[in-house]
């Protein structure tokens, strides 16, 4: 079984201190095997932002995390500083954080694929290339089936809320009909603040399998959403049974400590395979 860490939207420049020290104390008590950041690792794309954000990737490391996956969200491309953001958009993420922008984890127990769905020309919204698509698809197909095959993204793929449908990948439809037929199970990311698990054939109707959207709400950040506390999943990855058991911890300002709120079971069924439940 493999135990992941989902955090996003910790907007460096903005994250608060005492949120930041629960969230390490966390990671020190009870470890993980792998990090997945889905976006928004700055408020601002500056140095200084990015500097604070590799320290603390940096201190997850040196407490016994093995590999953290970063994938850019909007707000780590330049906004203000329109030289860097035409010419170089990614140059301090690249510097900071990883020269990769679309990474990938392969263990015994999963296929992780990180997508980046930004770009300099767009403000916020993310979009899912044909190329994208493709490339995708052919290295689910060239998985083992029995492992759980995830995708990593900043931006959404199914809302909760109608609000939220206009925060929607472009081109979420067609990725996810083709990414259903080459297995893909799950689908990660973070931009709305706002956790939640969702089936997303509720939402897409004729997807040949089932995928399940896993949203982060922010981890460090100031930038709450209404009602909902900062927040990461702690998400188990069991290849045997294909399921993923995602846990959501969240900040208790009382308790100065992260605290397990909600668990939810998503079957992950090969075609064909009926539950035993």
């Amino acid at each position: 079984m493999t135990s992941l860490l989902h955090i996003s939207d910790t907007h460096f420049g903005t994250e608060l201190p005492l949120v930041v020290q629960a969230f390490e104390s966390h990671v020190k008590a009870h470890g993980a095997d792998l990090v997945l950041f889905s976006g928004d690792i700055t408020q601002r794309a500056r140095r200084a932002q990015f500097a604070s954000a590799q320290a603390f990737i940096q201190r997850i490391k040196d407490y016994g995390i093995p590999q953290v996956l970063t994938i850019p969200g909007n707000h780590d491309i330049p906004l203000y500083n329109l030289l860097a953001r035409v010419f170089s958009p990614y140059g301090n993420y690249h510097r900071y954080i990883d020269s990769n922008l679309a990474p990938i984890f392969e263990n015994d127990d999963a296929l992780i694929i990180g997508l980046n769905t930004t770009h300099p020309s767009r403000r916020k919204a993310g979009k899912v290339t044909a190329r994208q698509v493709e490339e995708v698809a052919e290295r689910l197909q060239r998985c083992d089936r029995q492992k759980l095959r995830i995708v990593v993204a900043h931006q959404p793929f199914g809302a909760i809320v109608a609000s939220d449908r206009r925060n929607l990948q472009i081109g979420a439809r067609a990725a996810l009909e083709r990414w259903a037929s080459s297995g893909l199970d799950v689908v990660m990311g973070g931009h709305i603040h706002l956790p939640y698990v969702l089936a997303l054939s509720t939402q897409y109707a004729g997807l040949s399998k089932e995928i399940w959207g896993v949203q982060a709400g922010t981890t460090l950040s100031s930038r709450l959403r209404g009602n909902a506390p900062n927040s990461f999943n702690r998400i188990h990855l069991d290849k045997l049974t294909r399921q993923v058991n995602v846990e959501r911890w969240e900040y208790s300002s009382l308790q100065s400590a992260f605290e397990r709120c909600e668990e939810i079971r998503c079957d992950c069924l090969l075609p064909g395979v009926a539950s035993a439940n």
